[in-house]
């Protein structure tokens, strides 16, 4: 099994930035494949950014270009630096992993319990 535990989530004004974390519970951290989704009220989970084991990343056309994820294997964490946030970037954000490679859709094993970032002025 493995645990995801996100944070750093708040609210923020438009055209502000946060930085997301997720800290995995694995001994082989550098081996899953991590992704950010987010889910805003009444509408489907996204996936918004990945990562592989090999630190190749892939961003939906939304975020590209203001978000950056990025993974510390030393210390068991994932990484979403937002900048330039939206009034539609409000969602509540989860982590997921798996050994597979899902990219951007949802069939990732498993997954955090999500941290809630508003963005309005």
């Amino acid at each position: 099994q493995l645990q995801l535990v996100e944070s750093g989530g708040g609210s923020v004004q438009p055209g502000g930035s946060l930085r997301l974390s997720c800290v995995a519970s694995s001994r082989a951290y550098d081996s899953w494949c991590m992704t950010w989704f987010r889910q805003a009220p009444g509408k489907e989970r996204e996936g918004i950014a990945a990562i592989d084991s090999l630190g190749s990343s892939t961003y939906v056309d939304s975020v590209k270009g203001r978000f950056t994820i990025s993974r510390d294997n030393a210390k068991n964490t994932l990484y979403l630096q937002m900048s330039s946030l939206k009034p539609e970037d409000t969602a509540v954000y989860y982590c997921a992993a798996d050994r597979v490679d899902f990219v951007l859709s949802t069939g990732y094993a498993f997954w955090g319990q999500g941290t809630q970032v508003t963005v309005s002025s």
